[in-house]
């Protein structure tokens, strides 16, 4: 985003270690506290090429996806045996569609998104750096219907020791950042010795938080 040929380069070497090959088992968990009804609107900022994608569009009719590398959607499409419409949308966005799913690539600060019910972001606010987080929240707001909701997977860690991204976001940041928003944490995961972050990367402490922001 800041850099976008940071994660262009990324996908094209295929180092895609935030990608999850299964469905985030913290979205099947916690999705039902945003009280989503099937006719309500879903956007994923910078959704890569996630599995979270089909089983949004199994339970809505219209999901919106944002991302910067049409290697990720390409990808996405092609691993899923989908054959999307594709249109380009404007000189700096193409749109691929199919069935409820509606991906668009390019930079999600500019894409040409409809407003939304709901908002799923699991490792977008925590993949930018801290100068983009305000622009990218008023963005989100901007997106969000009266009302709507979001469920936000974030981390927390000591940021000093390990550089981003993803990044460690905080909830004293998160309320900050969505300071008119209703804030609740749903759950936080702390991480024990074992895990690789801790293990290999020798970090004091680091966990997964989950938070519903409620817009007003």
């Amino acid at each position: 985003m800041r850099d976008p040929e940071f994660w262009h380069s990324k996908w094209a070497a295929n180092q895609i270690g935030f990608h999850q090959d299964d469905v985030h088992p913290l979205l099947v968990e916690y999705w039902p506290h945003t009280r989503p009804q099937r006719t309500d609107k879903v956007l994923v900022p910078l959704c890569g090429k996630s599995e979270d994608l089909v089983w949004l569009a199994a339970k809505h009719d219209d999901v919106q996806g944002v991302e910067l590398s049409n290697i990720a959607v390409r990808s996405f499409f092609a691993e899923h045996f989908y054959t999307p419409l594709v249109m380009p949308v404007d000189a700096h966005h193409e749109l691929y569609q199919f069935d409820e799913l509606s991906i668009y690539v390019g930079d999600f600060f500019t894409a040409p998104v409809q407003a939304v019910d709901l908002i799923y972001d699991r490792a977008a606010l925590v993949a930018l750096p801290e100068e983009m987080r305000v622009d990218y929240a008023k963005r989100v707001k901007s997106l969000l219907n009266p009302q709507g909701r979001i469920l936000l997977v974030s981390l927390d860690y000591e940021q000093s020791e390990m550089a981003g991204p993803p990044f460690s976001v905080a909830e004293q940041e998160i309320t900050r950042l969505f300071s008119e928003f209703k804030v609740t944490r749903l759950s936080r995961d702390e991480a024990d010795e074992q895990h690789p972050k801790i293990a290999q990367k020798g970090l004091s402490r680091f966990a997964e938080e989950v938070f519903l922001l409620e817009a007003p």
